[in-house]
């Protein structure tokens, strides 16, 4: 079973939160910055928000690796007071046998399908063994399987599937060609959903395969496809940097009103 219902509303709402970079320590800092302590900002600030449903979590996690890192983040969600459901697909730095132990108990799903009144959410699984990203054979047959044709579809994944211009494209969607195919086959994908690149962007894939801004929170033709990246719960990326280098941005988070007619709307937030 992959799928999980929620009763809809007029507009669905979804907060999708990304890359927290958490340590074992609860101080500890990140090129500067106290990740666990931005996390908590915007977990509070969603638990303050009655108007959203759900909450996805896109990715990466955990920092150093260790498995505290996973206990503090549940932690946080617990000291928090998010009550909603909260899914989530792992980052390249994640190790999924660590997420499934300790993001088990509600308000943790593993559920990779959310069924809504005219939409999926579909969680779409792009870890690799390298740091880059790659959506297998695997996860395309399950996509497949999932997608009912009636109903708009919301694509989540970690990795980004179209370059952003800067450093972290080294480590993007490895196969992106093989992924916009198989995304050209269907006509009810109206957006796509990442964390990876910490920062807030709006890329569309039009049907000659190239890239370019678009600035519109409204997805109104199924010829192209929207991509939203999602700014990071930890540092926000400087893009001028030829490395990880951390702008004076606190962290963020972005929402999605769904509509029941297929309308999006997509905000960003940053505290």
């Amino acid at each position: 079973m992959h799928s999980s219902s929620i009763k809809a509303k007029q507009a669905f709402v979804l907060a999708q939160i990304t890359d927290s970079h958490l340590f074992a320590d609860r101080q500890g800092l990140h090129h500067g910055h106290n990740v666990y302590d931005n996390l908590l900002k915007v977990l509070n600030d969603i638990a303050s928000n009655p108007a959203i449903d759900c909450m996805v979590f896109t990715g990466d996690l955990t920092q150093d690796h260790s498995e505290q890192s996973y206990q503090n983040f549940v932690n946080a969600v617990l000291k928090s007071h998010v009550k909603i459901p909260i899914y989530y697909v792992a980052g390249n730095h994640d190790e999924p046998a660590f997420l499934k132990k300790h993001l088990s108990k509600a308000p943790f799903s593993s559920e990779t399908t959310i069924d809504l009144c005219g939409w999926q959410i579909q969680l779409v699984a792009s870890k690799s063994d390298t740091p880059a990203g790659f959506v297998s054979d695997l996860a395309f047959k399950k996509l497949k399987a999932s997608i009912v044709p009636s109903k708009h579809q919301l694509l989540m994944m970690h990795h980004h599937p179209i370059d952003v211009g800067y450093f972290i494209d080294k480590h993007g969607l490895q196969n992106k060609a093989q992924f916009w195919q198989q995304i050209a086959t269907f006509s009810n994908i109206k957006a796509i959903a990442c964390g990876h690149v910490h920062g807030a962007m709006q890329l569309t894939q039009l049907p000659e395969n190239k890239s370019s801004i678009h600035n519109q929170g409204e997805i109104n033709s199924n010829d192209k496809v929207t991509l939203y990246t999602c700014p990071a719960t930890s540092i926000q990326f400087d893009p001028s940097i030829e490395c990880v280098s951390a702008l004076n941005k606190g962290p963020g988070y972005q929402l999605f009103h769904l509509d029941v007619d297929g309308g999006l709307h997509q905000e960003v937030m940053y505290l």
